[in-house]
């Protein structure tokens, strides 16, 4: 063990009145020293009471606030902030559009059945028979409430089946029913109406409603959020992604249901069973476009119906209470490079008018009729607007109404003619 020799001091005496408080340089240094010391220990042991103190509170304010936010689900998204203006702007939209999506729920009566036993020599044989028919859910899809009063565009397969009951259940939970007020014929679009009995008690609910965007300023690559009742277990689902591609053409089908779609929206904003007829939405908040279908060979490919098709339904509803297309009165194929060289046509654009085995050209009565078109006879553009692959009759004709008078243009062998007709009624 090491010793350490300390020097030895002298504590100098107190000074009285007799003697001298300082005395000399030495006396001087280590008496100013000592009163140093002494007043750094006091006013450093009240710092640390202090200090310690306003630490102490703080944390508890803090833990306490952590605690809420924790157990105060609501309290946590509010404080909640976004890390990019796009997630704000998704945070937004998803926010205010979820009061106005609703989950569609498909229930029809299914047979229910019994289990009895037949002696079969010494064994006992299950059989089966119907006692009676319980109502079920076969189905569930999604739609958006457009109205106050409670008008909702879903998707046409979500209700195709007539002898089936429509519930609409709100996100929080309300559950009305519905009736289908009109599917459109050649859209995968139908307009329902929530079912409200009024009264003298209890007024008739004002429902929230979503806004209606405009399908013809749609940018590849721009943001879309898409909501629905994914795979009727998961309401209200949110998925993000992009508009892929525009203009496409599918067949979907599904469940007896078979239709082509023309011009309608890709993404890859996620889209599964259930999702059908919920909205995709912009970033503004506004409904783009109706979620249809997938391509089930591939991943995250999603289509919806442009929302403007949906608007001529809808305003169509309100004001002849039907959903009514024009029509020609043709059957036709469109002309392109290799149909132009197969039959030697003078053109390779337009609509060739063409029958099939057993079926007319012209229909009967029709205003194509009417008007005397043939059999033969390219229509090259309608009302002005040339017909071509990617700008369908069919496509074109939709902007009109029954009753409108069209000019077409006509190719018959070598002659152009101009014809002026006026549409009828599908």
């Amino acid at each position: 063990m090491l010793n350490y020799n300390l020097p030895k001091f002298k504590l100098p005496r107190l000074p009285t009145t007799k003697t001298k408080f300082l005395k000399g340089k030495k006396g001087n240094l280590f008496q100013i020293l000592i009163v140093v010391i002494l007043t750094s220990s006091v006013f450093g042991f009240l710092a640390g009471i202090v200090s310690g103190t306003y630490f102490y509170l703080e944390a508890r304010t803090f833990l306490n606030n952590l605690n809420t936010r924790t157990t105060d689900n609501t309290t946590s998204q509010n404080n909640y902030l976004p890390q990019t203006s796009q997630e704000e702007a998704v945070i937004k939209v998803v926010d205010k559009a979820s009061s106005a999506v609703v989950s569609i729920i498909i229930s029809k009566e299914q047979p229910v059945y019994e289990t009895y036993y037949e002696p079969f020599f010494d064994f006992m044989i299950p059989q089966y028979r119907q006692k009676g028919v319980e109502k079920k859910q076969v189905g569930g899809g999604t739609g958006f409430i457009i109205s106050k009063e409670g008008m909702v565009l879903t998707n046409k397969h979500v209700v195709l089946d007539e002898e089936a009951e429509y519930t609409v259940l709100t996100l929080d939970n309300k559950e009305f029913q519905a009736e289908v007020l009109a599917r459109d014929p050649f859209q995968d679009i139908a307009i329902l109406q929530i079912k409200q009995e009024e009264s003298d008690s209890e007024k008739t609910e004002s429902f929230p409603k979503i806004k209606l965007g405009d399908s013809d300023k749609i940018e590849i690559g721009q943001t879309v959020i898409a909501i629905g009742y994914v795979l009727g277990k998961y309401q209200n689902t949110i998925s993000v992604g992009v508009v892929s591609g525009l203009g496409r053409t599918i067949t979907a089908s599904g469940g007896g249901f078979f239709e082509t779609l023309e011009d309608v929206i890709q993404t890859d904003a996620a889209i599964n069973k259930g999702n059908s007829g919920g909205p995709l939405l912009n970033l503004k908040g506004e409904v783009i476009g109706m979620n249809t279908a997938i391509d089930i060979e591939g991943q995250n490919i999603g289509f919806a119906v442009p929302i403007n098709k949906a608007k001529r339904d809808v305003e169509q509803v309100k004001t002849l209470g039907k959903i009514v297309y024009p029509f020609l009165g043709i059957r036709y194929v469109l002309v392109n490079e290799s149909i132009q060289k197969e039959r030697a046509l003078k053109v390779d654009y337009g609509a060739l008018i063409i029958g099939e085995p057993g079926e007319p050209a012209i229909l009967p009565n029709s205003a194509a009729e009417k008007v005397d078109l043939r059999e033969g006879d390219i229509i090259l553009k309608f009302n002005g607007e040339k017909i071509t692959a990617d700008n369908s009759l069919a496509k074109i004709i939709i902007e009109y109404n029954p009753g409108d008078e069209v000019s077409l243009k006509v190719l018959r062998g070598e002659e152009e003619k101009i014809i002026d007709v006026t549409l009828g009624e599908r």
